[in-house]
């Protein structure tokens, strides 16, 4: 290669060197950019989803237990449950509780039937401090439209007694422990016919968390807030 060749071909080199480190700081400008854009952009947003959050969980509560059956901060007075199998819970979750006047009226808590018919069914759980199961409501499920989703009162007929409320006030003391099933199980509860499986699943759920909540009431109600429940007894 002759001398004006290999200063050629240097130059060309170098031109593409210097377009690529050029194109490089271009992008890493402009990835900078983005980056703080996209966390101002959270920054701005984040009061905005905590509010939206913890609107959705008042109105799930609200479903279960009337704001006017406790003056107590429950957003403040709540607890972290570790996962709690008797509960179909394999994370953790938060558990609620409602006071009137420093006395204990209520326990609120998320439960989960696993042996739904498409599925897990998630639920929420309003237990009354005299161990009566005040309320229950399916927050998620995958059950068969126009069939098995009767369970969420929303897809439910029957819009002035729906099926979930046939459970509202009712305690072991008005209904034993081992009646606490479908009728077609030899229970106490009702169920569709030809949509079993769902209402079953959603009573046994029911049945246990009631189990539940009587095991641990004291412990529960006893815990200052933000503690951490584990469902055993510490050592």
């Amino acid at each position: 290669m002759s001398e004006p060749e290999a200063i050629e071909v240097t130059r060309r080199e170098s031109s593409v060197l210097r377009i690529s480190m050029r194109t490089a700081a271009i992008m890493l400008a402009f990835t900078l950019v983005f980056t703080a854009m996209m966390a101002g952009t959270y920054k701005a947003t984040e009061p905005l989803v905590a509010a939206s959050a913890l609107a959705e969980k008042l109105r799930l509560i609200g479903e279960v237990l009337p704001p006017g059956a406790y003056d107590n901060d429950l957003m403040a007075d709540a607890i972290t449950l570790a996962p709690q199998p008797a509960l179909g819970l394999d994370d953790d979750t938060r558990l609620w509780r409602a006071r009137r006047n420093g006395v204990p009226v209520a326990l609120v808590f998320e439960a989960a039937a696993r042996d739904g018919y498409s599925g897990r069914i998630g639920l929420i759980v309003a237990v009354g401090s005299d161990g009566k199961l005040l309320a229950m409501r399916v927050t998620t499920h995958k059950e068969t439209p126009g069939l098995g989703d009767y369970i969420d009162p929303k897809k439910d007929r029957n819009k002035a007694r729906p099926w979930i409320t046939q459970f509202n006030g009712l305690g072991f003391a008005e209904v034993p422990r081992e009646k606490w099933r479908v009728k077609k199980d030899g229970g106490r509860f009702d169920q569709m016919s030809g949509a079993t499986i769902s209402a079953r699943a959603v009573t046994n759920a029911g049945g246990r968390a009631l189990a539940w909540a009587a095991e641990h009431r004291e412990r529960l109600f006893a815990l200052p807030p933000d503690g951490r429940f584990e469902g055993k007894e510490t050592p």
